[in-house]
């Protein structure tokens, strides 16, 4: 890892990582390659997501590709001269091992396949422009999905959509994955990282605690029971409602957001010494 000016450089510039103010973008960048993520750069995709997660002044992270791609899984040149790939949901250094405490937004453009459907469904939104294209093309391969795919999956589209995807392989283009919930919004082609990034500035705006409390209880939720998640809810939700919620309901109660205004707050503006420009 390196640092260059506001990027950091990480495995000799196979994944670069630039901060604006709250936010963290991070770039996959082996575009010569569709960005399939050999070893080196899977690793260095977890340290980066790691080091996201543990800076308390981030806030949002957007996760993309370059040059027109998101990323087209494990790297099988490096796979078949007989290199072994690491699980990169089940092993303990892997980069999409559980979700992190705060939110990631995937910006999609091009292919999102194999386990690079898998680094997408790790992600809390996924922003696609029409070029986008999802698939476990790997199936051709007998490369065996381990990446949290076939848990995410199926969480996220429903079972039978995701036994489709899974057993077939097909391609799934954007306005499919839009309309069965595999993406979340779609935007003007080569604009998915600009809106991701505008995006992840306005989540950075909002009282973080009662975000992050609603977005770890909507995870947990799978585990339990539903009288139990909605405990959990509960729990979750008492230490926004203690530090938060009293002084959101005030700033509402003397006129902010009327009129169905929507803008973020609680964040301070950032100054120029914390603002680095991606």
């Amino acid at each position: 890892m390196s640092h260059s000016d506001a990027t950091t450089v990480y495995a000799g510039g196979k994944l670069m990582v630039s901060r604006d103010g709250p936010v963290t973008t991070i770039v996959i960048n082996r575009p010569q390659a569709r960005n399939a993520l050999d070893n080196e750069t899977a690793h260095a995709l977890a340290a980066a997501l790691r080091t996201f997660d543990a800076d308390e002044a981030a806030r949002v992270a957007v996760l993309t590709g370059a040059g027109g791609a998101f990323c087209a899984g494990a790297d099988l040149k490096e796979l078949g001269a007989g290199v072994d790939y690491f699980p990169w949901a089940g092993s303990a250094e892997g980069p999409l091992r559980a979700p992190l405490s705060k939110p990631v937004i995937a910006a999609v453009e091009g292919h999102a396949c194999a386990g690079g459907l898998g680094v997408a469904l790790f992600c809390d939104i996924r922003i696609v422009d029409d070029t986008a294209i999802f698939g476990v093309f790997s199936r051709r391969w007998g490369v065996p999905m381990s990446d949290g795919t076939t848990v995410r999956l199926p969480r996220i589209i429903g079972q039978g959509r995701a036994l489709d995807m899974l057993i077939t392989g097909r391609a799934v283009a954007a306005d499919e994955a839009l309309a069965i919930g595999l993406a979340s919004r779609k935007v003007a082609r080569g604009t998915t990282r600009g809106e991701a990034e505008k995006l992840a500035h306005q989540i950075a705006g909002f009282p973080q605690i009662a975000l992050r409390s609603d977005r770890r209880s909507a995870y947990e939720s799978f585990d339990r029971e539903a009288e139990a998640a909605i405990q959990r809810e509960m729990h979750l939700s008492l230490e926004a409602r203690r530090i938060e919620a009293q002084a959101g309901a005030a700033r509402f109660r003397h006129g902010e957001g009327r009129g169905g205004a929507f803008a973020p707050v609680g964040l301070p503006p950032a100054n120029d010494a914390d603002r680095h420009e991606s």
